[in-house]
């Protein structure tokens, strides 16, 4: 675990060499809690600049301050229109680039349509096309948090920081979770055991694994099992041409592979959003014996009816991190609680613009991690 005491970041957060002016680039003013959290661990004033929507629904920027030769950082969080977020983010990358800023690094805790990394039938990899059009817009460094696919940071030809949030997340179940000795820590699906045993390696703790039918619906989807055509159309190509068919796979009824009865079960994943997968995995650790459920992930989108759901679910409670707001979500259901990851974004700012080694934020960070 590579958190630090936060006296220790507290005592060097301060010594930042001048020439650093720090954006939010969102015109929400709810998007803007991270980013003053940040400033204030820097002993930094927010940047000037106004963000507003024309309207016709165009976007405006306007920095008020000069930029001429100095690390401008953009931090810029998604609301739940992530397209105008989106927008916002580039118009002021490319407004920084035109003033002429030395260097022009992008802080994105969460990256928007960072599923959609893998081709889809006849889709396109948009997350490939959302890397090209920050750098093309100027962007010279970007720090993000938890891709949901680490090849995402081949996308870009810019220097990528993908920050991990697991310290934090380890940190609280071991502060608030009084028993968590008696903890096991569980992947909804077999796509996320890798981090399941990451976190179970390092709380010391064992694994369950839950397998079958309602899991794997996203896999269907990007795997390219649909892609090749019906048996019909490949006679039309040729008549002499046979191509062997693969067997379509069938899903295996829910199964839990891992002792969970008497235990306290804790689901972890990268991204929690449609929450449909995690009400289903917790019904199924309940019925073979779990006595209390948590949720950990980086990422809370916790869209559409995710707060009402999970307040009358079985889980007993959410915990994600800052990365997006979700104030709204927390009053509308209790048993979502919030990790300040603020530090870590903070320190990174630091050290790049200090010139400083980033590997410390990268310590004991294994490949699979």
């Amino acid at each position: 675990m590579f958190c630090v005491p936060s006296t220790e970041f507290g005592a060097i957060m301060n010594i930042t060499k001048g020439g650093l002016v720090l954006f939010s680039a969102n015109s929400n003013s709810s998007c803007m809690e991270l980013s003053k959290r940040i400033a204030e661990r820097l002993g930094v004033e927010m940047g000037k600049v106004q963000v507003y929507q024309e309207p016709n629904r165009e976007t405006r920027v306007q920095i008020q301050e000069s930029v001429r030769g100095k690390d401008v950082f953009i931090i810029q969080t998604v609301s739940k229109d992530v397209n105008t977020t989106i927008m916002e983010l580039l118009i002021m990358v490319y407004a920084c680039k035109t003033s002429c800023a030395k260097s022009i690094i992008g802080v994105v805790p969460y990256f928007p349509y960072s599923k959609q990394c893998k081709m889809r039938k006849r889709g396109s990899i948009v997350s490939k096309l959302l890397a090209s059009m920050m750098c093309k817009a100027g962007l010279t460094h970007l720090i993000t948090m938890d891709l949901h696919q680490k090849e995402i940071q081949g996308f870009f030809n810019i220097p990528v920081d993908n920050l991990r949030a697991s310290p934090f997340l380890l940190q609280y179940i071991q502060e608030e979770i009084p028993d968590y000795r008696n903890a096991v820590i569980v992947a909804k699906s077999p796509a996320s055991a890798k981090r399941a045993q990451s976190f179970a390696e390092r709380l010391r703790l064992g694994i369950a694994v839950i397998h079958g039918e309602a899991q794997d619906a996203e896999s269907d989807m990007v795997d390219g099992r649909h892609s090749p055509p019906t048996a019909k159309y490949v006679a039309a190509i040729h008549p002499s041409l046979e191509i062997p068919m693969l067997i379509p796979k069938e899903k295996p009824p829910i199964t839990v592979v891992g002792d969970v009865g008497g235990r306290i079960a804790i689901i972890v994943d990268d991204i929690i959003d449609d929450v449909d997968t995690f009400l289903a995995a917790a019904e199924t650790l309940k019925e073979r014996g779990a006595y209390k459920i948590f949720v950990m992930a980086t990422h809370g989108l916790l869209s559409s009816d995710a707060p009402r759901l999970i307040e009358e679910s079985a889980i007993d409670e959410v915990v994600v991190t800052n990365t997006i707001p979700h104030e709204i979500q927390k009053l509308q259901c209790p048993k979502i609680k919030t990790v300040d990851i603020s530090m870590i974004l903070s320190e990174a700012i630091r050290r790049i613009h200090n010139g400083e080694s980033m590997s410390y934020l990268f310590r004991n960070i294994g490949v699979d991690d």
